[in-house]
């Protein structure tokens, strides 16, 4: 791997014309294909294989016309001053819905709130129902700004108007969060580096990387009917990874040129050694998020396969694009005191480097350390115990949004169950079965406590399916309702044994009970699966079983803290004004196998980026305890600058409105900081100082059947010239000869 790595790191820094051209002519082909995709992305899940999604299914197979999947709107209304919508603004009503009904060619039908009779008991309050003949994505600018106009004509006869449902414009990202990100990482790597060139490198190369991953999703989000938040993921990784994998191999340039060899072969080297370990980095996070179709949901796996894209791109242009940037500035990258040490002037300072400092500390007193740390991060897991799942609604909108404000002007009027109605889905092959066991099931659900109203059922034309709406006292999230919908479908169980006919529970609270079971018993299996691959990757890599056995026990303290970092904010509020948060309330579903599955990714690089210099200094002669001291003396400043970076790339995703971003931007800056600062800067040289010789050792039987496989550079050193002799002082490597 090494030496394949040290030639096309070489090449490309020999023909580093022709490699940007080659990452131009990729942008500009999947930039085309993206500006020719007429799709965009959906907000749709959907859950195969649980109840909620059968009884959703079936309804679209026996309602049709009532299950269309043209887009939709609910224009919430009320009343100024206390007045009556049946009183004088009863003209204003109905001047809105004749200009909802003409807003657009696209509208099919639109409610009238009087004759529908959705005016709330105490008559300050209705909503309009629009229902559009095209899909949410066929709408175009102009019939969002159409729609836009009318609420607004509305708003000023003195009406309060919000509005919620597909048919709203989508909100439009100003780009903030990977700003932000940028900005930090900016400010980071120049202070890391000393050098503008330097620094501009690795945000050149994540630019290009995320570049090319997002009109890549572009382009196939119609073919595949990609959900709206998988390039939003995939930026939120490639922009992290794509700055880190660019970082390590041009800090391991700069560490080759100052070993003394010239520009062409330390990027080669830098290649090869650095390289590898970006290779085998980005390939852990590669199986951690592949390995989401262990769960058997669509939208997840799409997600996962969309962000292991940009991880793929992110290693590619490591390791071509980098050597390339590096043959156009080689003397720039190194900074003015980095040239100045390279030409043999002294350094001035013989204190050690604060890499190195730290680790003599944790070597000192591993057993201190290694307690007080594990101690740590289990008081910051504890919270996980009480983590609630949910999936997002517009509740969980910021509360300036229109949908937000309609969905709290429904819940104040129409009570708090109103916004997370339940549908119950009765079928049999005989219609008398069916109404009988409509009738039986409908006496049982009226009788229970948590039941505000039930309606009365509706059949399909050949009167084999009924679909009876039943509306919770208790707000969508709440424990009540949840309680309601298993008493529901206890009840149906019941009938269903009585009657032999079908009955099915749905509806957004439902959705949540299934999809949470359904993570729930994919968790093990996703676990086993990728924990399992990695174990054998890192096994390949350092050749040891207690080192990759270390990482996956690191990881699980990792995850499980940031998990407690969520429930802490997303649930009991803690710091939530100071995070930007404004609601608090369950995490949505998708978001702790996403953590589990994107921080095991990112321990595994961590791991990979900071062992293999420890294990390449033991490889080369140095002892157990010198080689943790060693590899901290080169690679803890860079890893250190790595995680900061990561972390402020993942948190800048706070600052967006979406529910899944911002819980997931928390959960993975927080698992960036336990993971890199305690677990792999801390536990790490803890644990290997305690293994001694015994972390580096492999059963022969394993030993014997493994490849060997070069990350540490050993091939190299008859693969390519010599470095001119170090100079070395008290201080350690000052120059060259």
């Amino acid at each position: 791997m090494a030496t394949f790595l040290h030639r096309l790191g070489r090449g490309a820094f020999t023909r580093r014309r022709l490699v940007l051209l080659l990452w131009a002519v990729v942008l500009g082909v999947v930039g085309i294909a993206a500006a020719n995709s007429s799709g965009s992305g959906n907000s749709t899940i959907t859950l195969p294989g649980i109840e909620a999604q059968k009884a959703y299914d079936l309804l679209g197979e026996k309602f049709p016309a009532a299950n269309a999947a043209g887009a939709s709107a609910r224009v919430v209304i009320r009343a100024p001053h206390g007045e009556k919508l049946t009183g004088g603004p009863r003209a204003e009503v109905t001047a809105l819905v004749k200009g909802l009904r003409h807003s657009s060619s696209r509208v099919a039908s639109v409610t009238d709130p009087f004759a529908a009779k959705t005016i709330s008991a105490d008559r300050g309050t209705g909503y309009v129902q629009v229902t559009y003949a095209a899909k949410a994505a066929e709408l175009t600018d102009a019939d969002h700004r159409h729609l836009d106009d009318a609420l607004g004509a509305a708003r000023d006869q003195g009406l309060t108007v919000e509005a919620s449902g597909s048919a709203l414009a989508p909100a439009k990202s100003a780009g903030s969060s990977e700003a932000i990100g940028f900005v930090l990482a900016a400010v980071i790597l120049v202070v890391t580096f000393g050098s503008f060139a330097a620094a501009g490198m690795p945000l050149v190369t994540a630019l290009v990387g995320v570049g090319t991953t997002l009109l890549a999703v572009t382009a196939l989000t119609s073919a595949f009917d990609l959900n709206s938040s998988t390039a939003g993921l995939a930026s939120m990784l490639g922009i992290a990874v794509g700055i880190d994998y660019a970082l390590f191999i041009v800090s391991r340039y700069r560490s080759e040129r100052a070993a003394g060899h010239d520009a062409r072969e330390a990027a080669a080297r830098a290649n090869g050694t650095a390289g590898s370990a970006v290779v085998f980095a980005g390939l852990t996070v590669v199986i951690a998020l592949v390995g989401l179709d262990v769960v058997d949901l669509p939208v997840l796996t799409a997600m996962g396969l969309g962000a292991a894209g940009a991880v793929v791109v992110a290693v590619l242009v490591a390791v071509t694009l980098v050597p390339a940037l590096l043959a156009f500035a080689p003397e720039r990258a190194l900074g003015r005191a980095g040239r100045k040490r390279t030409a043999g002037t002294p350094r001035t300072s013989a204190k050690p480097p604060r890499g190195e400092r730290w680790a003599a500390f944790v070597l000192r007193r591993p057993w201190k350390v290694l307690l007080v740390s594990v101690a740590g991060l289990v008081v910051m897991a504890l919270p996980t115990a009480k983590i609630q799942l949910g999936l997002p609604d517009d509740g969980s909108k910021p509360t300036s949004s229109t949908e937000r404000k309609a969905y709290d002007m429904l819940a104040q009027s129409f009570g708090p169950g109103f916004n997370g109605p339940l549908t119950v889905v009765v079928s049999d092959t005989d219609p008398a079965v069916a109404e009988q066991a409509v009738g039986e099931l409908t006496a049982g659900i009226t009788g229970m406590k948590d039941v505000a109203t039930v309606a009365p059922a509706t059949y399909n034309p050949a009167g084999d399916t009924a679909m009876v709406t039943v509306v919770p006292k208790s707000a969508p999230a709440s424990g009540a309702t949840k309680d309601l919908v298993r008493d529901i479908r206890a009840r149906a169980a019941d009938t269903r044994a009585a009657t032999g006919a079908e009955s099915l529970v749905t509806g957004a609270t439902a959705m949540n009970i299934d999809i949470a079971q359904k993570f729930g018993n994919a968790i093990v299996p996703y676990l086993l699966v990728v924990v399992g691959l990695a174990f054998l990757v890192l096994m390949l890599v350092f050749r040891s079983v207690l080192v990759p056995l270390k990482a996956a026990l690191g990881f699980l303290l990792s995850v499980l803290a940031a998990f407690g970092a969520m429930v802490a904010v997303f649930q009991w509020g803690w710091f939530k004004g100071l995070l930007g948060v404004q609601t608090t309330g369950p995490i949505m579903s998708l978001v702790p196998i996403f953590t589990v599955g994107i921080v095991f990714g990112l321990a595994m690089d961590y791991q990979v980026f900071l062992v293999t210099r420890i294990r390449e200094a033991y490889v080369h002669g140095a002892g157990p305890r010198e080689a943790i001291t060693e590899g901290f003396r080169h690679s803890a400043r860079v890893v250190t600058a790595a995680a900061l970076i990561m972390t402020g790339v993942f948190a800048g995703f706070m600052t967006g409105d979406d529910a899944m971003l911002k819980s997931l931007g928390l959960g993975l800056a927080a698992a960036v900081v336990f993971d890199a600062f305690v677990v792999r800067m801390t536990i790490v040289p803890a644990v290997l100082a305690l293994l001694g010789t015994r972390a580096w050792t492999l059963p022969g039987w394993i030993d014997r059947r493994l490849p060997h496989v070069d990350v540490e550079g050993e091939g190299l050193a008859a693969a390519a010239p010599a470095a001119r002799e170090p100079v070395v002082t008290e201080a350690g490597v000052t120059g060259v000869r």
